[in-house]
């Protein structure tokens, strides 16, 4: 789900935050690497002041030192004694507590120690271990530092867990110098910046969480809605699915959101057209198959061969009637898709028109009808299209606007391109078309033929198939009243011109 993978990708980024527990090991492991040095020098500095100074102020400088510095320090001799301690007449400078004695909050945030330490594998050093008495033989540094007259330092770990510093150096051939720190501040900014780093991660898991939740509200809910209504759509259950529209949204998931809802709106006109389309069919092809049923059950009663040829004729004309139906029906079912698959390329319509002026003119003829055209310039009025279509669609406006025109009437047929547009104006004398029925003369099986034409022969197809085939040029045709007040009907084709349409 898009909110798992929400969470997931904000959580990645917190588990990097998280990695600067890391971070802090380091800081520690500085620190501790600072204080081993800052003893070190500081037992190299009392020893060189413990070599000159008189041996009867050595105890005091002892005690002043080691309060001063927080430290113990103690002189052993090389026999093994202790000859001097800095605690000896002066308080602590620190104290070793017992695990067992203390509080349980502070058992607790030694658990907590113990685990980050584990998580960040921190090395464990060794645990303190002083044996009653005391002696040089309990300090391996000091013992070392005294035969080999160089600084020896070393890391333990106390019984509640802080570290424990120590620094030895020689005073002379038979005393050594012993520096001890319990550096529990170290264990306490270490906490500090691990509670602060704490804090700042538990802020940011939950503003994390919030965002997600937010993020999941105004992203993956939105889409659920739409999926569910795209669902609903394919299962067709209901006529009208509603498509959240989502007006506020003026992002991504709301032009996604409107898309669907003009896909699905469009998807239910284009069903319902297919249904009336289909409920047209089965009317249109009642008559002819009636008619025909009729003629051909009648064919064997009758004996009178006069008779017998007018029902042959009716036969013939079904039969025409029917193939030109069936024919026109599938142009037109499949005229779409075609479209949507042809390769447009640039159409003169100067040219195109020009090639089929012979055709009209022998059309024409047998209704005493004169055809004129005003052709354009080369490469004047071109557009991008599949020429065979455009130029049925422009055939079947001169075929009706010749049907319709009186005898030694005149059929005007014009290309040009005005502004942004490539328009194309088919006009004729005849009756014109009324107002009121502009619209519906396009409409599939709508047919207004005149009175003497021969019935069936047209499909009511011609004029559903050019607004198809122009709207699928992304143009449009109009009807409108003629210049000039004249009788008559004039067509008009908009297609968008090449650089318009780009």
């Amino acid at each position: 789900m898009l909110l798992h993978r929400i969470l997931a990708v904000n959580i990645f980024a917190l588990a990097m935050l998280a990695g600067s527990l890391f971070y802090l090991d380091g800081f520690r492991s500085r620190l501790t690497a600072a204080g081993l040095v800052t003893a070190e020098t500081e037992v190299r500095i009392i020893s060189d002041s413990l070599r000159v100074a008189d041996p009867a102020e050595r105890a005091w400088l002892l005690r002043r030192t080691g309060a001063a510095s927080g430290t113990r320090l103690r002189l052993f001799r090389a026999d093994g004694s202790q000859a001097m301690d800095s605690w000896a007449g002066a308080p602590p400078t620190y104290e070793l507590r017992d695990p067992a004695r203390e509080p349980l909050r502070k058992n607790v945030a030694r658990l907590l120690d113990n685990v980050f330490d584990a998580i960040v594998g921190a090395p464990d050093a060794p645990l303190l271990v002083v044996p009653p008495g005391e002696g040089l033989a309990a300090w391996p540094e000091a013992a070392q530092a005294l035969r080999s007259g160089r600084a020896v330092r070393m890391l333990r770990r106390a019984p509640e867990g802080t570290l424990f510093l120590s620094a030895a150096a020689r005073v002379s051939p038979d005393s050594v110098l012993l520096l001890t720190r319990n550096a529990r501040d170290i264990r306490t900014i270490v906490r500090d910046e691990r509670m602060t780093l704490g804090f700042v991660l538990l802020a940011a898991i939950l503003l994390s969480v919030l965002l997600s939740l937010f993020l999941a509200r105004t992203i993956a809910l939105p889409l659920r809605r739409l999926a569910r209504a795209a669902h609903r759509v394919r299962l067709g259950r209901a006529r009208e699915v509603k498509v959240p529209l989502l007006p506020e949204r003026r992002d991504e998931i709301g032009l996604l959101a409107r898309a669907l809802h003009d896909m699905t709106h469009t998807l239910r006109n284009r069903i319902d057209a297919t249904e009336a389309f289909a409920a047209d069919v089965t009317h249109e092809l009642k008559n002819p198959l009636a008619s025909l049923r009729s003629a051909v059950d009648t064919l064997d009663r009758v004996k009178d061969p006069e008779l017998q040829q007018r029902l042959l004729d009716v036969v013939r004309h079904d039969v025409a009637r029917l193939d030109r139906l069936v024919v026109e029906i599938a142009e037109i079912s499949r005229l779409d898709a075609e479209l949507s698959r042809a390769r447009f390329e640039p159409v003169d319509l100067g040219e195109v028109i020009q090639s089929m002026l012979p055709h009209w003119e022998r059309q024409a003829a047998e209704r005493q009808v004169r055809i004129a055209f005003a052709r354009p310039g080369s490469g004047s009025a071109v557009v991008s299209g599949d020429e065979s279509r455009i130029a049925r669609a422009i055939d079947n406006l001169v075929d009706n606007a010749i049907s319709f025109s009186p005898a030694d009437g005149l059929v005007e047929v014009g290309a040009a391109e005005i502004d942004d547009q490539v328009v194309v104006t088919v006009e004729d004398e005849g009756p014109g078309v009324p107002a009121d029925k502009r619209e519906q003369i396009f409409d599939r099986f709508h047919s207004i033929r005149p009175p003497e034409e021969e019935f069936g022969r047209h499909s009511g197809l011609g004029l559903a198939l050019a607004r198809a085939t122009v709207e699928g040029h992304g143009g449009r045709i109009d009807v409108e009243d003629r210049h000039g007040g004249s009788s008559g009907a004039r067509f008009v084709i908009r297609f968008p011109a090449p650089a318009a349409a780009a």
